[in-house]
């Protein structure tokens, strides 16, 4: 599976956001994800197999809990990938910053300046 296709799911996703404070239980993932999407139980593991299988998550056991862990390595290959356009919306935000500027010395109002 592409890392896009692994991403392109918002459970995926979310899992993923839920993981970027650190390592989490496969039950407190379960459990957040079941309240915020409301799917079953085998389907946030399906999620998480998903995840695991293409090296998005790793995962330890500590007794009887799967504990999930993000791995950054497919991370920074979707991010390698991305490196290419990043000159389409770095040139958007500095032709921006630009036209604010100019706006600011003409003395235009911005939305925290006062009228």
């Amino acid at each position: 599976m592409h890392a896009f296709d692994v991403l392109g799911d918002p459970v995926r996703r979310r899992i993923l956001e839920l993981l970027t404070d650190g390592e989490r239980s496969a039950g407190s993932i379960t459990e957040l994800i079941r309240s915020e999407f409301g799917i079953s139980q085998p389907g946030v593991s399906q999620h998480l197999r998903v995840l695991r299988e293409n090296g998005f998550t790793a995962v330890r056991a500590e007794g009887t809990r799967r504990l999930y862990s993000v791995e950054a390595e497919p991370l920074r290959e979707v991010d390698r990938w991305l490196e290419r356009f990043r000159g389409f919306w770095d040139q958007r935000l500095d032709a921006l910053g630009t036209e604010l500027a100019r706006g600011r010395r003409r003395g235009t109002p911005t939305r925290k300046d006062p009228p």
